[in-house]
Formats: structure tokens, C-alpha cells, sequence
């Protein structure tokens, strides 16, 4: 098993009102980045639901300088209709994060939670303060 001590959380970087499907993602990853699968181990479409990407003991391709040591999870949306960077996660989709990070944090109890902004300021990426909002995530037992 790989040691994971980040939890990164993205967006899709998709406009409200326009839908990316998990599988849609995953054949833009393989056909327009070169990927051989998504490059996320998590997806979370609007409606809340949890697609797993790639298993765990993968590598992701989701954060540069940081993928062996991550797992990446990416949420549908993240921009206006407009274009502009903001947080357009759903109840349905803030409720199925904070499970999964909660279910992930009891396997990897050391892992930090972040967003890839913070990683790479660079990028709007999730569009929200990740790493605040999910600080004090109780682990349920």
C-alpha cells in the first residue's frame, strides 16, 4: 500500500448547467491528456453520487509534484455558467464528500485534506477553502 498523506480535493472545472458525467470525465483524461484511466480516485457528480476512479495502490494524475503520495477526489462543477471560478457544490454533493473524506480518514488518519489550490496557487481549483472547511472533519466510528 502507498503511503497517502494528502487528501486533495478538485473541481471539474465545469459550468453550472452543463453536465460532466463520471464517464465523460474519464474519456476526456485518456483522449485529450493522454491519461490511461481519470486521473482522480474519486468522482462526485451533482446528484451526490461516489464514482470510484482509480484503486488506491494507483498513482493518481491529478496534482503535479504531489500524486505519489495523494489520492485525489474531484467534485462536478466548480464554475458559473459564466465561466468564473466558484463553489456550485450541491447539498447532495457536500454531504457525499464530507462521508467519503470521512470513511478515508479512517484509513489514512494522518492524511491532510487540501485543495489544489492550495497546492498549486496557481488554480482557482476547488473553488472553495478546503483544507478550512474540512479541518475539523470528525471521524465517526
Amino acid at each position: 500500500m502507498r503511503t497517502i498523506t494528502l487528501i486533495i480535493i478538485h473541481c471539474s472545472a465545469t459550468p453550472q448547467g452543463v453536465s460532466l458525467s463520471f464517464d465523460d470525465c474519464r474519456r476526456d483524461h485518456i483522449r485529450h491528456r493522454g491519461f490511461n484511466d481519470i486521473g482522480y480516485h474519486f468522482y462526485v457528480t451533482r446528484d451526490g453520487e461516489i464514482h470510484r476512479g482509480r484503486p488506491y495502490e494507483c498513482i493518481g494524475a491529478h496534482c503535479r509534484n504531489h500524486n505519489r503520495h495523494s489520492l485525489g477526489i474531484c467534485y462536478e462543477g466548480g464554475l458559473t455558467a459564466s465561466g468564473q471560478p466558484t463553489d456550485t457544490r450541491t447539498l447532495h454533493q457536500k454531504a457525499s464528500l464530507v462521508a467519503l473524506l470521512r470513511e478515508l480518514k479512517r484509513v489514512f488518519p494522518r492524511a491532510l485534506i487540501v485543495g489544489h489550490h492550495d497546492l498549486n496557487p496557481m488554480k482557482s481549483c476547488p473553488c472553495f477553502d478546503a483544507a478550512k472547511e474540512y479541518r475539523e472533519l470528525k471521524i465517526i466510528p
